[in-house]
């Protein structure tokens, strides 16, 4: 399924200065496009600061503003880290896209993020017209053909990508390091360089074998990407412009757009069975198929036509590959536009680490919204007052606590909300009509005029931080001319100049309605209900007549609610049992004890039982009781794991138990045996069962 924004547009001018001495150039309308995300797990924070929240101002500013736009997004759902999610729960990469997309676009939906269309790279139609590009640049005789040496599995009968081999990484001795990374201590690797690889698939050392594949040939287009990005397209964020310049000094070398895989786009050339379109290839394009399948009929006027303009909306990790390679893809195609601009992020750390999902060291939006029902705005707010715009940034649980408590609540809800309460002590809920204004009311306005310009200016050039801080700083203009003004006060002696200071505090309000619909689009809903009124354009934004005299208002609410520690706290514990249960994950074995002869084994009758009953001792809160079924006469055992089990969870399970202990008496009750458990690094407990149900009794050999 996909959803569709409907709006309807009007067309205004965006305008850029492509260099110093070139003409402006006039563009009729924006397409924007936002990173597609692996369908091989749920979207986190990093992703919501780095991408799609930067991504979704921008769209709304432009919709508020009439321009025509639309934005784009979908799911990712070909390449290894798929395959490797489907291999380990063992099911098929189709049923792990399509749990994910699944998830991954309500995720979307539920933070208000307003794809015009958010689709898949499964999708037929996008198969289609990925197959179609690479059949163009073959054809027109772009790609070059090239056979070398690539690990191939002997048992799996398969060719391995980078991350099917793990091995000992050369640097830091990491003995679980991809043929891409290590993870442990961040380097690039390459297979070759893994020190004893080993296939993911089927654990034995991968040989050396010869496959063919087509490559991009980066460095035939490195003139025109240097003159296209360093000469006219100097106005892109420093990160982004410095990422690319590096790449180019370097030099570029030709790219493989094909590997060996069973799982994407099969390679549409005779003789290629087995392979498919790389991933990096074919999801770019997916920006174009999605447009399609939203526009069937006019898709090519917003790829096509000079006068639209291109910005991806992507993380660092993706600016070589919209920066370098699709641009190179799309000049060799020919017929497309370039893009415009492409303002990318930088990476959002966690409470000091780096965001995680093998490590689940991540806050997941689907997990946000259960724990903090109702408070996208606040996450929004807060990572856009975080965001990584040009560098590395930190999310923690008590910075988002300090902003919502010390911006939202105290500065933007509390100007709202005593305007709004003060109207309907003084003016039975009704907008006042304004008398004569003072010099001081003149100069707090022209502050509140300033306002859009700045923001404007901001956002224009993909500023949202500051943009952000900018609309917050109408709500600062509001609370310090209340506090200046005293209304409660002045009404003892002058309701009407009361009616003239709640007139203009009222027209701050609705002004706050617009500029932030942006940033806090449920809040500024809300907002919008309070004062009785229909969403108003940007255009409007510092008119101080929004609100009529007479006008009457809805019904008075918080914006905003403070957030106590202890929501915080739990949140905080949450990710330290993360932690702990990464640490124990890694955490080495104990070393082996002393050898002991074979005999002693042997003396050991281990068996298998039946759990019938199960309860707690008295007095003992360390101690269950256990009535086994062990294909005899049946046997009482007491165990010491009531700390790691509730008795309910274990009736009718199979157990291994030492049957020839000599009796003990624990308690007050006789235990004939030993329930055999392994034990965690962190202490916990877990009962050895068989793999499959066996007959009570049975022995263990």
């Amino acid at each position: 399924m996909l959803f569709k924004l409907s709006s309807k547009f009007r067309t205004f001018g965006r305008q850029k200065k492509e260099s110093k001495g070139m003409e402006e150039k006039h563009f009729k309308r924006t397409l924007i496009t936002t990173a597609l995300p692996y369908a091989n797990g749920p979207v986190h924070i990093g992703h919501l600061a780095g991408v799609y929240v930067p991504a979704d101002i921008y769209a709304r500013y432009l919709r508020l503003k009439g321009e025509e736009v639309l934005m784009i997004g979908g799911s990712d759902e070909h390449g290894v880290p798929i395959t490797l999610r489907a291999k380990k729960e063992g099911v098929t990469p189709q049923d792990i896209v399509d749990r994910y997309h699944g998830i991954i676009k309500k995720s979307f939906e539920d933070f208000g993020i307003t794809f015009d269309i958010y689709s898949r790279t499964t999708s037929k139609i996008h198969h289609d017209l990925a197959s179609q590009f690479f059949r163009t640049l073959y054809d027109k005789g772009v790609f070059i053909e090239k056979t070398n040496e690539q690990y191939y599995d002997e048992e799996a009968k398969q060719f391995l990508a980078d991350r099917y081999i793990t091995g000992t990484c050369p640097h830091c001795h990491n003995e679980h390091a991809y043929g891409d990374q290590c993870e442990a201590c961040g380097t690039s690797l390459s297979p070759t360089d893994l020190i004893n690889p080993k296939s993911v698939i089927s654990g034995s050392a991968p040989v050396m074998r010869e496959t063919k594949h087509w490559y991009l040939p980066l460095d035939k287009y490195e003139p025109f990407l240097r003159h296209w990005i360093l000469d006219e397209h100097k106005e892109w964020k420093a990160n982004v412009y410095g990422q690319c310049k590096s790449w180019l000094d370097l030099g570029l070398q030709p790219r493989a757009v094909s590997r060996d895989l069973d799982w994407g786009i099969p390679v549409p050339v005779e003789g290629a069975e087995g392979k498919v379109l790389y991933v990096w290839f074919d999801a770019p394009i997916g920006y174009i198929s999605n447009t399609k399948e939203l526009l069937p009929d006019s898709w090519e006027k917003w790829w096509k036509d000079p006068e639209s303009r291109l910005v991806h909306f992507i993380g660092k990790d993706n600016i070589v590959f919209h920066c370098i390679v699709f641009p190179t893809m799309l000049k060799a195609e020919g017929t497309y536009n370039l893009p415009d601009n492409v303002p990318a992020n930088e990476f959002l750390n966690l409470e000091g680490d780096k965001i995680s999902t093998s490590r689940n060291w991540a806050v997941w939006l689907n997990e946000y919204l259960v724990d903090l029902p109702d408070k996208q705005d606040i996450l929004r707010y807060v990572l856009t007052a975080n965001a990584p715009e040009t560098k590395d940034n930190d999310f923690t649980w008590k910075d988002f606590q300090a902003r919502n408590n010390n911006e939202l609540v105290a500065i933007l809800g509390n100007f709202v909300n005593r305007t709004l309460v003060l109207t309907g002590k003084y003016f039975k809920n009704r907008v006042p009509e304004s008398g004569e204004w003072t010099d001081y009311d003149r100069e707090t306005w022209e502050e509140v005029s300033k306002v859009r310009g700045n923001v404007e200016q901001l956002l224009d050039t993909f500023h949202f931080r500051d943009a952000q801080k900018e609309a917050m700083n109408l709500a600062r203009i509001g609370n310090k001319y209340l506090a200046d003004t005293e209304p409660w006060s002045v009404a003892k002696t002058d309701l009407g100049r009361v009616a003239t200071i709640l007139n203009i505090s009222l027209q701050i309000t609705a002004n706050l309605g617009i500029v932030f619909e942006p940033f806090l689009p449920f809040s500024m809903e809300k907002l919008n209900r309070m004062l009785n009124v229909e969403a108003l354009g940007w255009n409007r934004l510092g008119d101080k007549n929004l609100l009529e005299a007479g006008h009457e208002l809805g019904k008075a609410d918080l914006l905003f609610e403070k957030i106590d520690d202890e929501i915080i706290e739990r949140q905080v514990q949450k990710l330290q049992d993360t932690k702990k249960a990464n640490e124990a994950e890694n955490h080495q074995a104990k070393p082996i004890r002393e050898a002991v002869p074979f005999d002693n084994f042997t003396k050991l009758d281990i068996r298998v039982g039946t759990i019938l009953e199960c309860s707690r001792v008295p007095k003992a809160d360390k101690l269950l009781q256990f009535k086994i079924d062990d294909g005899l006469k049946g046997r009482t055992i007491v165990s010491g794991i009531a700390q790691h089990y509730a008795p309910e969870e274990l009736v009718g399970k199979q157990v291994c138990f030492i049957a020839n202990l000599e009796p003990r008496k624990l308690k007050g009750i006789i235990s004939e045996g030993m329930i055999l458990s392994a034990e965690n690094a962190d202490g916990s407990l877990a009962v050895i069962t068989p793999q499959k149900m066996v007959k009570p009794g049975s022995e263990i050999k």
